[in-house]
């Protein structure tokens, strides 16, 4: 059995179990494109079967790897954009202490950190200073090598390294995860004998987690990647072998968000009351963002940090348009016990709090969210997680896949490409001048000056 739970009921007064059931002949239409790879963008269906395929001799690798890192690496950089760093992060952070980056001198395991994943000069150059007194380690992730932001990152990271190590010396550090066959970073590895790792051909970027993508990264970072993929292996059965949509927490989940789209229920803002699922949030924004948004088409995928947010964002959320609905992530279980002291003055006046756990405040004060946001025509929709740990992670990952691909295709989108991404890169690419863009560059010049 799944640990993981979706609860529908703060969504009952706009969805009725009966408008559910109406989806039961589309879902298994839909179920079959996927497990028999016949649906659109079926050349990017290799994340279904993939956590069961994941072979002793990967793990042992990756285990192996990560140990050296370790031992030679107080630092760790990541240098990847959208799903080549989002799922890493998003794991490590939820399993990490909030104050994890603070504590840089008592880590027991590289601190890890980022590149690639913006063109900030400040953010790049404070990182290159960073790094100068410090041993460190690079995972490179890019299954073409030519991604504007990353390589551009790894240009100046190499550079750094071999002028920090020698170049040989550097080479045993850089850890390149890549395509198997082809492309710029391929043939450096090749050339500079980097330790490589595949990016399987048919698994797309934000459904790479699964991979040595996300895999290294979180075992360098100390955790346990044996109980991540084995919470992804009880996922991936259970999907597959249940098919009553009550039952099935990846079909309800869809079934759901598109009946709610199509009562105009356009945004959906996923709700963390645990701040370290801030970067989970931000990896399933990018998995059902670029995943669905095509053809005019789509759920907004937003998110908030409460209670944090409920004092900014949640006026808009209890009272501004209604074409929203929310999906909260709720944590059974925290890692930490603290509890509220007794004040003799009591001047804040919550000696009636006292002897309470923060854990306890804290789940009444999303009841009582939800239950605000319903009776303001917000459906609200629960992801329930008895605690963070590996293994639920490895559950949540693979529900949101399933639950994204299913989506999908009940919107009649290819989930699994991204082709408005190109733009942004074209017009960039122009600007530059690059050798090859000469016809854009003449006509975007002429566009900006007309």
């Amino acid at each position: 059995m799944i640990q993981l739970k979706v609860r529908i009921d703060n969504a009952h007064g706009f969805v009725s179990d009966e408008e559910i059931k109406l989806f039961k002949s589309e879902t298994d239409l839909q179920r079959r494109k996927i497990y028999e790879k016949t649906g659109a963008g079926n050349d990017f269906l290799g994340w279904v079967d993939l956590p069961c395929q994941i072979d002793e001799r990967l793990i042992e690798s990756i285990e192996k790897d990560a140990a050296r890192i370790k031992a030679d690496s107080q630092v760790a950089v990541v240098v990847g954009i959208g799903g080549s760093y989002l799922g890493a992060r998003a794991i490590i952070d939820a399993l990490s202490s909030n104050f994890y980056q603070m504590q840089f001198t008592g880590n027991k395991n590289p601190l890890v950190v980022y590149a690639g994943q913006n063109i900030g000069e400040d953010y790049t150059a404070e990182l290159l200073d960073f790094l100068n007194d410090k041993d460190y380690s690079v995972i490179v992730i890019s299954k073409s090598g030519t991604t504007t932001e990353p390589a551009i990152a790894f240009r100046l990271l190499r550079k750094h390294l071999e002028e920090k190590y020698g170049e040989e010396k550097a080479s045993e550090r850089i850890y390149a995860i890549t395509d198997a066959s082809k492309g710029a970073l391929k043939t450096l590895a090749v050339n500079k004998s980097y330790k490589s790792y595949v990016i399987p051909d048919d698994v797309g970027g934000r459904y790479s987690v699964l991979t040595p993508v996300g895999l290294l990264p979180v075992a360098v970072a100390g955790f346990n990647i044996r109980e991540f993929v084995n919470g992804a292996i009880n996922m991936q059965e259970y999907l597959k072998r249940e098919e009553d949509i009550f039952k099935n927490p990846a079909l309800l989940y869809a079934i759901v968000r598109n009946i709610l789209y199509r009562k105009g229920k356009t945004i959906e803002v996923m709700a963390n009351y645990t701040s370290n699922m801030m970067y989970f949030t931000e990896w399933w924004k990018q998995l059902y963002g670029e995943s669905e948004g095509k053809d005019q088409k789509g759920i907004f995928p937003a998110g908030v940090n409460f209670t944090t947010d409920l004092h900014s964002m949640g006026q808009y959320i209890q009272d501004g348009m209604r074409n929203l609905f929310e999906t909260v992530v709720r944590v059974e279980k925290p890692k930490r016990i603290l509890e509220i002291p007794h004040d003799n003055d009591n001047l804040d006046g919550l000696n009636f709090l006292a002897g309470q756990r923060l854990s306890y405040v804290n789940k009444m004060a999303e009841t009582g969210t939800i239950l605000a946001h319903v009776d303001g025509k917000v459906p609200n929709l629960e992801i329930i997680l008895p605690q963070i740990n590996e293994n639920v992670l490895g559950e949540l990952v693979y529900f949101f896949e399933m639950g994204c691909a299913l989506s999908g295709y009940i919107l009649d989108v290819n989930p699994f490409d991204q082709p408005g991404v190109e733009a942004y890169k074209k017009n960039m690419f122009a600007l530059l001048e690059k050798p090859g863009f000469e016809q854009e560059t003449n006509e975007i010049k002429k566009r900006l000056t007309d």
